[in-house]
């Protein structure tokens, strides 16, 4: 390639990649596989060193493809969180050995799974967790405390109360929780997350710590940054310290002299990689010594002592056979294709999630194609690509009929998916009854899902007021119930009638409305009318709402069939309204105060505690910040209690809590 072409095609390959760069590590949303992104900054590497004279001062070859973002304070990193070189064949690992053989006579080296999730610095001082962040761009990160605080696997308080420690972990989402997640988005009609790494950046850079715990992440502490009190001589000697301060830790137990024997150790590790419970995309060789990697030093962006080893995208060609077309809880029109089974990272595949019209055609998706599948994050299979259509195909259009009730669907404008607007169709029905009787809705006991299908079966259901129609002899004469389960089940029916309004509200199972949202419009409107009458520029205004959780609320609300149901379970006796008188102007005395309650209170739990402040017109939180106005704290308050201090946030106990209520 002449030197003007390599100019070009370096100018060209900067800006896909600093796009990319973005996409995935700023906006957790990446449009390419993680294969994909590594052949192209291959190629401007190789470009970069056959004309270096041509290498930008932030070439993303150099620069850590990261960055903080404004919605978090920054933090900067004493000690850089630096990147890893990719290799992608065993020679590359060879001369990575070499390299580090004419600086070092006998290294000794350690490896070690690449865990894919977001990687993080947590800082202790005195054995509490003081402060986390993200890796940013290696030098600048974001705080994430409160975010980090809220994943169980991550100590709070260390087994040994050391002067400072600053250690490197990698968060992330294990397989089952991820499968859940996209599971609930795709009922929801949610924008679903592409793998368990995205799922757990996405989850840890969210402002709102609450959305993170419910996420349930997990973290892998691989390295210490800094540390005082203690002096450690070898990376194998430090991870198993760690390990004993309470930490989960990618094992290093294997020393290893000879590259072969490394290489072999990669494919071992490259072969658990479908029986693991949670994803890697690699296996890292580390020099063990510290004074070896010392001397060994960095580059700008990667340190001289460590390689990463990515394993290959396995990808297998089959047929489409046909394209089945499933409803969701809120009526989203979900295509799957159904493919020729073929073997694919460990298991068989023969289905995939063909997402929304817009992603068949712009792959150009038809029956009878020939295509490429894959294994996204080595769990969700993906089609890749159509490699060639069938003689005389069509292109693929969604049914413009419900298949399950035929009624006409509907698309709303910028949104990609297609709905079944009609409130009583079958295809929705058993996933709107689940949900309506669960625990956080309606908390019906003994209304489990083969119970509901049983009485869906029998055509006794066909929407949740049905449930308070039903007669003993209805439920007694299905299968494995008698009459005194019969009994219990309409005890449990009476009993919720008196559920408070916001357990109504979230069970009707409005789009992007969860049980917080239903209580926000409650403590707003306090009765069922005053909602339906609201308009949206006025929901909107809601502290903890935006415009488009507005929208779908008094969307919802002004359909005929919704106002039909609203008027019958108003006759069956169902609470619509607060049923309390709104607390007058001078009791709001924790009005524009918010409150953060940590550890164990004496007498109250938290959701006492958190009930008395907001009864009161304050806010409870779940994160301690320099907006906090109070942090009520109980025994072992831990690291909520160390940042308000730090903050200077005034710090009360449930005593003077008390004293402050009665005022």
């Amino acid at each position: 390639m002449e030197k003007e072409q390599a100019k070009a095609r370096i100018e060209e390959l900067t800006q896909k990649l600093e796009y990319h760069n973005k996409k995935y590590y700023m906006e957790d949303n990446p449009e390419i596989s993680d294969y994909e992104y590594d052949m192209l900054l291959r190629e401007l590497e190789n470009l970069e060193n056959a004309y270096p004279e041509l290498v930008k001062e932030k070439s993303p070859t150099v620069k850590i493809g990261g960055g903080a973002s404004e919605k978090f304070s920054p933090v900067e990193h004493k000690v850089p969180m630096e990147s890893l070189h990719d290799s992608f064949s065993h020679d590359e690992i060879r001369e990575f050995d070499k390299k580090v053989r004419s600086v070092i006579a006998n290294p000794e080296y350690v490896v070690e799974q690449k865990i894919d999730g977001l990687s993080v610095s947590v800082e202790y001082i005195n054995g509490v967790l003081y402060r986390g962040s993200t890796r940013g761009d290696g030098l600048i990160g974001e705080d994430i405390t409160d975010n980090l605080l809220t994943i169980n696997s991550l100590p709070k308080k260390l087994k040994k109360p050391i002067p400072y420690l600053e250690v490197r972990g990698e968060v992330y989402m294990s397989n089952e929780n991820f499968l859940s997640l996209i599971e609930q988005q795709e009922e929801n009609g949610e924008k679903q997350f592409k793998n368990p790494r995205n799922a757990a950046a996405g989850s840890l850079r969210q402002k709102n710590a609450d959305i993170t715990a419910e996420r349930k992440l997990d973290i892998f502490v691989f390295n210490i940054q800094r540390i005082e009190g203690e002096t450690l001589t070898s990376h194998k000697q430090s991870i198993e310290y760690i390990k004993l301060l309470g930490f989960n830790t990618i094992d290093s137990n294997r020393i290893f002299n000879n590259i072969e024997d490394v290489i072999e150790e990669i494919e071992r590790i490259g072969e658990l990689r479908g029986n693991l419970s949670y994803q890697i995309d690699g296996a890292v060789v580390k020099v063990d010594n510290f004074d070896d990697r010392a001397e060994l030093g960095s580059t700008a962006k990667f340190p001289k002592w460590a390689e990463a080893y990515k394993y290959p995208p396995e990808e297998k060609e089959t047929t489409l056979i046909d394209i089945e077309v499933n409803v969701g809880r809120t009526g989203v029109l979900t295509p799957t294709g159904i493919f020729k089974p073929v073997h694919l990272a460990g298991t068989t595949v023969s289905r995939a999630v063909l997402h929304n019209q817009d992603f068949i055609n712009e792959k150009d998706i038809r029956i009878g194609d020939t295509v490429i599948l894959r294994k996204a994050g080595e769990i969700i299979p993906e089609l890749v690509s159509v490699k060639s259509h069938k003689e005389n195909s069509i292109p693929y259009k969604l049914p413009t009929l419900c298949p399950s009730c035929n009624s006409v669907v509907s698309q709303e404008e910028g949104e990609s998916a297609v709905r079944c607007t009609n409130t009583e169709c079958p295809a929705q029905l058993m996933r709107h009854l689940i949900h309506f009787v669960s625990r956080d809705a309606m908390n019906i006991d003994g209304l489990g899902s083969a119970v509901l299908e049983q009485l869906v079966s029998a055509k006794l259901v066909k929407s949740p007021i049905d449930l308070y129609k039903l007669k003993e002899e209805d439920i007694s004469s299905l299968e494995r119930m008698g009459k005194k389960s019969a009994q219990n089940i309409l005890n449990e029916l009476e009993k919720s009638k008196t559920n408070e309004l916001y357990r109504f509200i979230f069970a009707l199972g409005i789009r992007h409305i969860g049980a917080k949202g239903a209580k926000l419009l409650c403590k707003k409107y306090h009765s069922i009318d005053n909602i339906m009458n609201a308009e949206t520029e006025d929901i909107a205004e809601i502290d903890g709402f935006g415009e488009i959780m507005a929208v779908c609320v008094q969307k919802y609300f002004s359909m005929p069939q919704t106002i039909a149901l609203i008027n019958e379970f108003r006759e069956i006796g169902i609470n619509l309204s607060d049923d309390k008188e709104e607390p007058k102007e001078e009791n709001l005395i924790f009005s524009g105060k918010t409150f953060v309650v940590t550890g164990k209170l004496p007498t109250y739990s938290r959701q006492e505690a958190t009930a008395i402040i907001e009864k009161f017109g304050g806010k409870a939180s779940t994160s301690v910040s320099k907006k906090t106005d109070y942090v009520l704290a109980g025994e072992d308050a831990g690291s909520k209690l160390t940042k308000a201090q730090s903050l200077g946030v005034k710090i009360i106990d449930e005593e003077e809590f008390d004293k402050m209520c009665k005022y």
